[in-house]
């Protein structure tokens, strides 16, 4: 069976037209979603990127992984996607970025060049078309074969693609080269194609930046009145404040939406290069995003915080084998780091036991786990952006150590935790919108507990189902009747 991982950056859960959005236009993903399992209450594990990515390809949650920040290494002692898919007798082939930075206790010395960037490939990928974010030079280099004139910056040729045509865009480029690639493979192919784009800057390409009417499109959830420390800072970013103007925030989320549209179009293209190969019937497909996007609400733009839009994002699910489901929609809390598990089942491989995700598999197939999760989590480190003012010892000053966050969205409440003590839990059965405070305190414990609980289920496991005795295997031994009761 063919394996194909697609990521999409920056991509809201709600920006789908089959998750029930009035405006925006994803026949394509509806199309897959028709055909596989929709995961309607999908979530990122952290933001931005790399943290988010590295609980992707883990499995693991920020507080195992410690991805905290973009350019924060990936642990070399981890398994990851690629490692397992090479396990299973693939040769897994990246088109796109994974964001995650090379462990410098692999390298040769500050002067190794895996060390000059954030943007590596994770271990295990072959590269089939590195395209990172921060320097697309396979791109930039084929428009100026074509005659443009471009800037090197990339946030600058990714700002003009509304004056290109959508052919000549960041996301047709990197599907022509998947597209090629996929010509020359037979069966059995291990593929992940990661898309940039709707990631800003909110500029879509070609006819795609003319599809929305900002006056059409519904304006962003206002901040609330009393605001925590956090988001009034974050509020006051210049690149993360939502502009005040109506006009321009209209411009941005119509923007937006083109950028989600013409991705869909792209992956409409590899569907059909699917069922024109022959591998449709024979290829399991995944797709997902890395985090989602604030796109105004509660006054923020991008991926920073606590709120719900920076972390809900897309799931689908499509196993081409018989017994699977078909037009599902699963309403129960899954979760990014769930996507390594479910993977590894489906090639065929043990899911290791570092893994704090749980394989969807049983989910295909139409079936509830009774044991599956209540509650949805995930977390977000701004140490990168901390500066400590005045007299400071390092390593010593742990003030790098407060500057996080967790939280769990249950069906009812979202219950927020801060590396400084403070918290905030919002009532989301009586305003889903997240401004509207609980409180009842024994709500706001139980929620709390629950967050506590999570955290204490997750510690580390890679060697605790192990002892050293009869050749170093096998599992914790029964505790003997009545052990642990009073």
């Amino acid at each position: 069976m063919n394996i194909l991982l697609i990521t999409l950056d920056q991509f809201r859960g709600d920006a789908l037209s089959c998750a029930g959005h009035p405006l925006v236009k994803t026949p394509h993903l509806d199309f897959l979603a028709q055909d596989g399992v929709r995961f309607a209450r999908h979530y990122s594990q952290a933001a931005p990127c790399s943290p988010g990515r590295a609980s992707l390809y883990t499995g693991l949650y920020q507080m195992n992984h410690r991805v905290v920040a973009n350019g924060t290494p990936l642990d070399a002692r981890f398994d990851n996607i690629a490692k397992a898919a090479r396990r299973a007798g693939y040769a897994p082939t990246l088109f796109g970025y994974t964001d995650q930075s090379v462990d410098p206790r692999v390298t040769d010395g500050p002067n190794d060049p895996r060390l000059r960037t954030y943007e590596g490939i994770l271990p295990g990928f072959e590269s089939g078309c590195h395209l990172p974010s921060a320097e697309p030079k396979a791109w930039t280099d084929w428009l100026k074969s074509l005659g443009y004139a471009i800037a090197d910056a990339s946030e600058a040729v990714l700002a003009g693609e509304p004056m290109r045509p959508a052919e000549h865009s960041m996301a047709a480029f990197l599907t022509d080269r998947f597209l090629d690639w996929l010509a020359a493979r037979q069966s059995g192919w291990f593929a992940h194609l990661s898309h940039m784009r709707p990631h800003p800057p909110y500029a879509a390409a070609g006819h795609f930046s003319k599809l929305y009417d900002p006056a059409a499109v519904a304006l962003p959830i206002v901040p609330s009145e009393k605001r925590h420390w956090l988001h009034e800072g974050l509020m006051q970013h210049p690149r993360l404040a939502a502009p005040k103007e109506e006009r321009a925030l209209r411009e941005i989320r119509a923007q937006y939406y083109g950028m989600v549209t013409e991705v869909d179009f792209q992956l409409s293209r590899v569907w059909n290069a699917l069922k024109n190969a022959g591998h449709w019937d024979d290829t399991f497909i995944v797709v997902t995003a890395d985090h989602g996007e604030q796109l105004g609400d509660h006054g923020l733009l991008e991926k920073q915080g606590f709120f719900e839009q920076s972390f809900f994002i897309p799931g689908i699910i499509r196993d081409p084998r018989p017994q699977a489901l078909r037009g599902a929609v699963v309403e129960a809390f899954t979760e990014n780091v769930d996507i390594f598990p479910t993977l590894c089942e489906a090639m065929g491989v043990s899911v290791p036991a570092q893994c704090d995700g749980l394989p969807l598999t049983p989910f295909l197939k139409g079936e509830a786990p009774p044991w599956w999760r209540c509650a949805a989590h995930w977390e977000y480190d701004w140490r990168a952006g901390f500066i400590p003012y005045g007299p400071h010892d390092w390593p010593w000053d742990r003030r790098l150590e407060r500057q996080n966050l967790a939280v769990v969205r249950s069906n009812d409440a979202a219950y927020v935790h801060f590396g400084d003590g403070s918290f905030l839990c919002f009532d989301l059965a009586a305003d889903p919108t997240w401004r509207t405070p609980v409180t009842d305190s024994a709500r706001i414990l139980e929620h709390a507990q629950s967050l506590l609980t999570w955290r204490a289920q997750h510690t580390d496991r890679t060697l605790t189902g192990m002892l050293v005795e009869n050749g170093g295997i096998g599992r914790w031994p029964e505790m003997p009747e009545g052990w642990g009761k009073t």
